[in-house]
């Protein structure tokens, strides 16, 4: 059962009796967290408890606040699955439009982002997914996806789905471009492996074969993220008011600002 959260630094001792606190490393004075923005957008599983909220529901914002930041004429939203499905949800409940599956995924593929080259990921995606060709013929498209790190993904469903019958094909991304590598444990090595570093970037759409391609500011995501939690500090009378408004998520890798001081 779901007992609490391990806080940040903290040492737990799980035993059959209890769980202890066996020490926690303290943030200087002053200091916001900055729990990796990310998880929510990415790594978790949606079923993950962070801050006291489902991955889930953040996720679901996130595509709602797309829709508010970046509509389109469209017949039907769908999504990249699976990670991107909550987004794909909460874009189509905004934007009324109806939420359809285009593709399905083969689950005996990994994750294609964290395959160790170019070749072995393309490679992956290829064997990834199936198209749902009755659900989407002649009809204009709207995939909800929940990051494009490399663009290597995205490219080959756009070109799935119009030989497939796609009227046209408009991409929503639920995050901000990734611009910056993460030094604190994702494999991001090098600024040159992100597409929004590169030329092809300024024509995006034209690049992977989309309609038209828009993601969602960082102002959106953090706000997507931080929605609940600051609800719930403002409605409980046991947070001290000089702690509201402290609230940090680490979002070097879209802004390029990193929590801690780089030493090289």
């Amino acid at each position: 059962r779901y007992y609490r959260e391990v806080l940040p630094g903290e040492i737990v001792k799980i035993s059959r009796y209890d769980v202890q606190t066996l020490d926690v490393v303290r943030r200087r004075e002053g200091d916001p967290s900055a729990f990796c923005i990310f998880e929510y957008v990415y790594f978790a599983r949606p079923d993950s408890i962070f801050e006291g909220q489902m991955v889930y529901s953040v996720r679901r914002r996130c595509g709602q606040q797309l829709a508010i930041e970046a509509p389109v004429e469209a017949d039907l939203v769908s999504t990249v699955p699976e990670s991107a499905t909550p987004a794909a949800l909460g874009y189509a409940q905004k934007c009324g439009l109806p939420y359809v599956e285009v593709l399905c995924k083969n689950r005996y593929v990994g994750r294609t982002f964290i395959q160790p080259n170019m070749r072995l990921r393309q490679l992956g995606v290829a064997k990834k997914f199936g198209v749902l060709s009755d659900n989407f013929k002649g009809k204009r498209v709207v995939i909800i996806d929940d990051s494009i790190v490399r663009g290597n993904t995205i490219s080959p469903i756009i070109k799935l789905l119009r030989e497939s019958g796609a009227k046209e094909v408009h991409i929503r991304v639920a995050s901000p471009p990734i611009r910056f590598p993460c030094y604190m444990g994702i494999n991001i090595p090098t600024k040159e492996e992100l597409i929004a570093n590169r030329p092809e970037f300024h024509d995006l759409a034209n690049y992977i074969g989309a309609d038209s391609v828009v993601y969602l500011s960082v102002e959106g995501l953090v706000s997507s993220v931080q929605e609940s939690i600051k609800a719930r500090q403002e409605n409980n009378p046991n947070t001290h008011k000089s702690f509201i408004g402290k609230l940090g998520h680490c979002t070097a890798c879209l802004t390029g600002d990193y929590p801690v001081e780089l030493e090289w």
